[in-house]
């Protein structure tokens, strides 16, 4: 693909146009559309960590704490909330078997073998 110009003129063609090969123009394509779903899901992550953070900021223990601009007591920092979930997250999954999230995780893991691993060589 010909290197894009920051700013396109009004007149010139798409730079895309340039690309003659099909198979060339989908890789670019699909390219893009990847880095667009990444972003999309960072946001949406992004968010859903504020909604936790504002939501269940109580429930978060008092040692997990993450420097914030404007200290507050009554909501943690996003930092906080990230490193709390990041230490607890899969214990929680274990205690509560009968989330949906959880039975997923539990049919994707393989059972190992042990009658296997324990023959000698």
């Amino acid at each position: 693909m010909s290197k894009l110009q920051r700013y396109l003129k009004k007149g010139d063609p798409h730079p895309l146009e340039d690309v003659v090969d099909e198979k060339d123009r989908e890789n670019i394509r699909s390219t893009v559309k990847a880095i667009e779903s990444f972003v999309m899901c960072s946001c949406i992550a992004m968010g859903l960590l504020q909604l936790i953070t504002v939501r269940f900021s109580h429930r978060v223990p008092n040692f997990f704490f993450r420097y914030l601009r404007t200290p507050s007591k009554s909501v943690v920092s996003e930092a906080t909330v990230m490193a709390y979930l990041r230490r607890s997250i899969f214990r929680m999954f274990a205690q509560n078997q009968h989330l949906p999230i959880t039975k997923i995780i539990q049919a994707k893991q393989e059972t190992p073998d042990y009658e296997d691993d324990s023959l000698a060589s």
